[in-house]
């Protein structure tokens, strides 16, 4: 069941959603609408320590760097809780992409994202975090 709500914007936003809109291939402005709030819930949910939430950690890195790729399996093995699945592509005859799926309470999640991110020899990384989706109604 849907419940319809009024907004009120300033004419150039409600033109800039609509184009967002379109170029993404949203069939009505409400879905449009809807998706950004669940996507501002999810966030604002993450920033809570003791919510579940999943994502994914993103890594690039040279693994010619010394120790690099060990360190990083290192830390990986000792959060065999959180840590789901991953991910290891070779982009390059120097460097790497790996993709962890990650799974736990939000504190534990991004203490570990920001150890790998912080590893010497990580040109890039970046956690994504979603929901489980318990939490949004469809």
């Amino acid at each position: 069941m849907l419940r319809r709500f009024s907004l009120s914007m300033p004419p150039a936003l409600v033109a800039q959603l609509d184009a967002m809109a379109r170029a993404k291939g949203y069939r009505s402005r409400s879905r449009a609408v809807a998706d950004m709030v669940r996507a501002q819930l999810v966030e604002h949910r993450a920033e809570r320590g003791n919510r579940q939430i999943v994502g994914t950690i993103t890594l690039v890195y040279d693994h010619h760097r010394r120790g690099v790729q060990a360190l990083l399996t290192d830390i990986q093995h000792h959060h065999p809780h959180l840590i789901i699945s991953t991910l290891h592509v070779h982009l390059d005859r120097h460097h790497c992409l790996e993709v962890l799926a990650v799974r736990g309470r939000a504190g534990e999640v991004k203490a570990i994202a920001d150890r790998l991110v912080a590893t010497r020899g990580v040109k890039h990384g970046r956690l994504s975090v979603t929901t489980t989706g318990r939490e949004l109604p469809a």
